[in-house]
C-alpha cells in the first residue's frame, strides 16, 4: 500500500509587501484506495496546497514535509515528483500551441516509464482514452488545450490521468465550470481511476456536486491555511446545508 503523507506543511508566497504565509501547518495522509476531499471557502489555501505538493516554484515551503512512500518530495524537481507517481489536474489547464495532445502525452509517458510507447499502439490507446471522456479522436491531433472549452480541457486532463496512471492524483477543482454532462463524464473518469484500488485521490472542490458522483472516504474542511474539521461523506452533506460560516468563525476565534 502506497501513502502520500503531508506533515506540518507551512508555505508562503512573495507579495509586494513581503512574504505572506498561506499554509499554516497542514497534516494529511492519503492511502491508496482512498478518496480525500478538501472543501473550503475561496482564499483558504486549497489550491496552494495542490501546487506546493506538485512543486510550483511560486510557493515556498518554509517547514514541514511531503513524502510518497517515505521519500521526501519537497527535495525533488517537478518532473521527479511526477516520475515518483504524482499527478496534478490543474484548475486552469494551460494552452500549449504547437504541441499536439498525442505528442504531449507520448512525451510524458516516455518520461515516466523510460521507454517510448510504440506509435501504432499508442495512437489506439490515446483514441480510446479520448472516447471514454467523450472527446472526438481529432482532439489528439490538436494543440494541447488550444481552443478547447473549459469542459474539454477538464475532460482532456482526465484522459491524461487514464493514460499516465499515477499512484496519486491531486485534482484541483476539476468540477469548476463544468455543465451537468461534463461533470458526469469527468466523475466517471475519476471513478475508473480509483476502481483499481491501488491509487489515491486528493480532490479539491468548493462544492458538493461532484461528491454526489465521486464518493469520498474522507472530507476535510480547509480554512485559513489548515484543516479545521474532518469526517466522512456526511460532512459534505452538512456543508451543503450550512456552508462554511461556522468553521470560518471558529477559526477566527481560535486565531
Amino acid at each position: 500500500m502506497s501513502e502520500l503523507r503531508i506533515s506540518g506543511l507551512h508555505v508562503e508566497v512573495e507579495t509586494e509587501t513581503g512574504p505572506k504565509e498561506i499554509l499554516k501547518g497542514v497534516d494529511l495522509t492519503i492511502g491508496t484506495g482512498q478518496v480525500h476531499a478538501i472543501m473550503g471557502p475561496n482564499g483558504s489555501g486549497k489550491s496552494t496546497l495542490a501546487y506546493s505538493i506538485a512543486g510550483h516554484p511560486k510557493y515556498n515551503i518554509t517547514s514541514g514535509s511531503v513524502t510518497l512512500d517515505g521519500v521526501e518530495l519537497t527535495e525533488m524537481t517537478v518532473d521527479q515528483r511526477a516520475r515518483a507517481g504524482l499527478f496534478l489536474s490543474m484548475q486552469y489547464p494551460v494552452e500549449v500551441p504547437g504541441v499536439s495532445v498525442a505528442n504531449f502525452l507520448r512525451t510524458a509517458k516516455t518520461a515516466l516509464t523510460g521507454e517510448a510507447p510504440k506509435v501504432r499502439t499508442w495512437v489506439k490507446e490515446v483514441n480510446a482514452a479520448m472516447e471514454k471522456v467523450g472527446l472526438d479522436s481529432t482532439f489528439a491531433t490538436r494543440s494541447l488545450n488550444e481552443g478547447f472549452s473549459g469542459g474539454e480541457k477538464k475532460r482532456n486532463e482526465i484522459a491524461q490521468l487514464d493514460l499516465l496512471d499515477p499512484k496519486f492524483a491531486i485534482l484541483d477543482e476539476t468540477d469548476s465550470g463544468l455543465d451537468i454532462d461534463a461533470l458526469r463524464i469527468v466523475s466517471e473518469g475519476v471513478n475508473r481511476y480509483t476502481e483499481a484500488g491501488d491509487r489515491g485521490v486528493l480532490l479539491i472542490t468548493h462544492y458538493t456536486r461532484i461528491l454526489k458522483y465521486v464518493k469520498p472516504d474522507f472530507v476535510h474542511v480547509f480554512v485559513d491555511g489548515h484543516v479545521v474539521a474532518q469526517g466522512g461523506a456526511e460532512l459534505a452533506d452538512q456543508l451543503e446545508v450550512s456552508g462554511y460560516d461556522e468553521f470560518v468563525k471558529a477559526a477566527k476565534v481560535d486565531a
